[in-house]
C-alpha cells in the first residue's frame, strides 16, 4: 500500500515543479528607427546651425504726393550683413543691419536699419524631401525693426521709425558650407514726417545680391 502512495507522489512532483515555473515571454527586439536620420526635420540644421553673411542692396524707392507737393523717387545702392540661427531644416532666425540711403528729387536720407527678420525655407523636411542632395533652396520671409534717419537741410520730425519688411527668394548651395542669395525684398518705413511733404512714408523695392556661410 505504501509503495503504491509513493508511486504515486512521484508522479505528482514532476507536474507540481512545472506548474511552479513562471511564464516567460521571449521578448524579440525590434528595430527602431533612429531620429536623427538624412531626411528628419533638424538634419541640416544640426550641423550647420548658424550662419553669417553680406548682400549688395539695388533700392528704387517710391514717389510722393501730398497734393501740394511731388517727389520723384530715385535708384540707390547699399549693403546689407545678417547673422542668423536655424533652428529647423526649414525656419530661420537672422538679424540683419543695412545702411540705407534714400533718394528723392528733393532731398536724400541715410538711414541705420536694424531688423529680425523670420524666414521659411522650402527644404528636404517638407515638400522638398524627394531631393535630398537639393541645392536650389526657395524661401520667404517677413521682417521687423527700426530705423534711424537723418536729413541735410530739411526737418524731420521723427528720427526713429519702425520698419517692415517682406522678402523672397533663392538660396544657391554651393557645397555645406557656402551659399549665394538671390532675393527681393519689400521695405516700408513708418513715416519720419519730413517738413517739404506731409504723410510720406519711404518704400523700397530692393533687389538683392549676396552670400551666405554656414558654420
Amino acid at each position: 500500500m505504501k509503495a503504491k502512495f509513493l508511486l504515486g507522489l512521484l508522479c505528482v512532483v514532476p507536474a507540481a515543479a512545472n506548474a511552479a515555473i513562471p511564464y516567460r515571454v521571449e521578448q524579440t527586439n525590434m528595430p527602431v528607427q533612429n531620429a536623427d536620420t538624412e531626411n528628419d526635420s533638424e538634419s541640416f540644421a544640426r550641423d550647420h546651425r548658424f550662419y553669417v553673411g553680406g548682400f549688395y542692396t539695388f533700392s528704387m524707392w517710391n514717389n510722393g504726393n501730398d497734393g501740394v507737393v511731388d517727389i520723384k523717387g530715385k535708384n540707390s545702392s547699399s549693403f546689407d550683413v545678417v547673422a542668423g540661427i536655424r533652428p529647423y531644416d526649414t525656419f530661420r532666425l537672422e538679424a540683419n543691419y543695412a545702411r540705407t540711403l534714400g533718394k528723392w528729387n528733393a532731398f536724400e536720407m541715410k538711414s541705420d536699419v536694424a531688423m529680425i527678420n523670420a524666414i521659411f525655407d522650402a527644404r528636404i523636411d517638407s515638400m522638398y524631401r524627394m531631393f535630398y542632395k537639393q541645392r536650389l533652396v526657395p524661401y520667404i520671409g517677413i521682417g521687423a525693426g527700426i530705423s534711424w534717419n537723418s536729413v541735410e537741410d530739411i526737418t524731420v520730425e521723427n528720427k526713429i521709425t519702425p520698419v517692415a519688411s517682406f522678402m523672397a527668394g533663392l538660396g544657391v548651395e554651393l557645397g555645406q558650407h557656402f551659399a549665394l542669395d538671390f532675393g527681393y525684398r519689400y521695405m516700408y518705413m513708418f513715416s519720419p514726417k519730413f517738413s517739404v511733404i506731409n504723410d510720406f512714408a519711404p518704400v523700397a523695392h530692393q533687389l538683392r545680391v549676396g552670400a551666405r556661410v554656414n558654420f
